[in-house]
């Protein structure tokens, strides 16, 4: 049998340190990439570990009791984390999401919540503080991250199935539990939750009715995601891709629905209402249909560095900057030149080329920055 060799640690090391232009550039909040995309969300992982092995993101063949995480040294400060954050609600960001790995592993995540939620906007308005989690600690947690001002979560499950979910996580972990976590969270305001639904076919596809109409008519909106060639360990193959028109066909064969305009320029899910009323579900189509052309996302990992596409080869380590003592307005010229050189296309390429881009390549894990 060929060993396979998922090449993590070169992602997290031999980055880039960002160039620092003179003179340097001012944030104006008006900050564009090459097609012209602004810089409105980012998406900070707090930690790459995680309690759950789930198939198509840390299967355990390669995320095994041996898998070597990032030492606490190596990560962010909750201080460096709000510094940064700062600087980047100077280029225009308006909204944070928190993720991971699983975001609440992290040891007084509250305090870093406390800290973000204190910001706002170029505008004044309060920052759109939010968190994606497996929901194992949810119910445990959820009145704690809303008293640190955490505004919503969304929460990831796969089936509704037991014996799916626990196939699907790989650690045995009950649906009952992220269900009862879900129903805390709602309880103490952290919503309107999302729950985003991974489909794989093959694996879970027949779970896409059910989920359907299990959340049709109540506060939580669900989304389904085609299954993603993110990082080079989830072994994607595109024939297990379950396009969302398929996913939108089943559904609305039962419980019909009709298309809806998005909330906001920008929004990763295409938004389908139940004809009765009862609701909405969201489709997240990055495989069959790309919308690289609005993405305005910037993600950063747990040990500060800074990549502009959830497929990306490589990042740029910000914290080089932050412990080297550099100042903001230094920092937020060296994020200035490397958004305005921002080019990004992934998915875009992978719909015209898609056999070439399943060709092995060097991206980056899923669980090291994030969905």
């Amino acid at each position: 049998m060929t060993e396979r060799i998922i090449p993590v640690a070169d992602l997290r090391y031999l980055q880039a340190v960002p160039h620092i232009p003179q003179p340097l550039i001012p944030a104006t909040g008006l900050l564009s990439d090459q097609r012209g995309r602004p810089l409105r969300d980012l998406r900070i992982s707090v930690t790459d570990r995680c309690n759950f092995r789930c198939v198509y993101c840390m299967p355990k063949e390669i995320f095994d009791k041996d898998y070597q995480f990032l030492p606490h040294g190596l990560l962010l400060s909750f201080e460096e984390i709000t510094r940064v954050a700062k600087i980047f609600i100077a280029h225009g960001v308006e909204k944070i999401r928190l993720t991971g790995g699983e975001p609440l592993l992290r040891k007084n995540i509250e305090k870093l919540i406390e800290m973000l939620a204190g910001l706002t906007t170029l505008d004044g308005k309060p920052l759109d503080l939010t968190m994606t989690t497996n929901g194992s600690l949810l119910a445990k947690k959820a009145q704690s991250l809303k008293d640190a001002g955490l505004k919503r979560v969304t929460v990831s499950l796969d089936s509704l199935d037991d014996a799916t979910f626990k196939r699907m996580n790989d650690v045995d972990f009950p649906v009952s539990d992220v269900l009862h976590g879900i129903e805390v969270a709602h309880q103490v305001g952290l919503g309107p939750i999302k729950v985003n639904m991974v489909v794989k076919g093959g694996v879970n596809d027949q779970e896409i009715v059910p989920m359907a109409r299990h959340f049709k008519g109540t506060p939580v909106i669900l989304r389904f995601i085609e299954y993603m060639d993110v990082g080079a360990s989830n072994g994607w193959k595109m024939d297990e891709v379950v396009p969302s028109a398929e996913v939108v066909r089943r559904i609305s064969e039962q419980m019909p629905l009709e298309e809806t305009e998005p909330n906001y320029t920008g929004e990763t899910a295409g938004r389908w209402r139940y004809l009765d009323g009862g609701g909405e579900i969201g489709v997240i189509s990055s495989v069959t249909q790309a919308f690289c052309s609005d993405c305005n996302r910037a993600r950063l990992s747990t040990e500060g560095k800074l990549f502009t596409c959830l497929f990306a080869t490589g990042g740029h380590d910000l914290r080089a900057l932050l412990r080297g003592g550099h100042s903001d307005e230094e920092i937020i010229a060296a994020i200035a030149h490397l958004w305005s050189q921002r080019d990004d296309r992934y998915s875009e390429l992978r719909t015209i080329n898609t056999e070439g881009l399943t060709r092995p390549v060097r991206k980056v894990e899923m669980s090291y920055i994030g969905g």
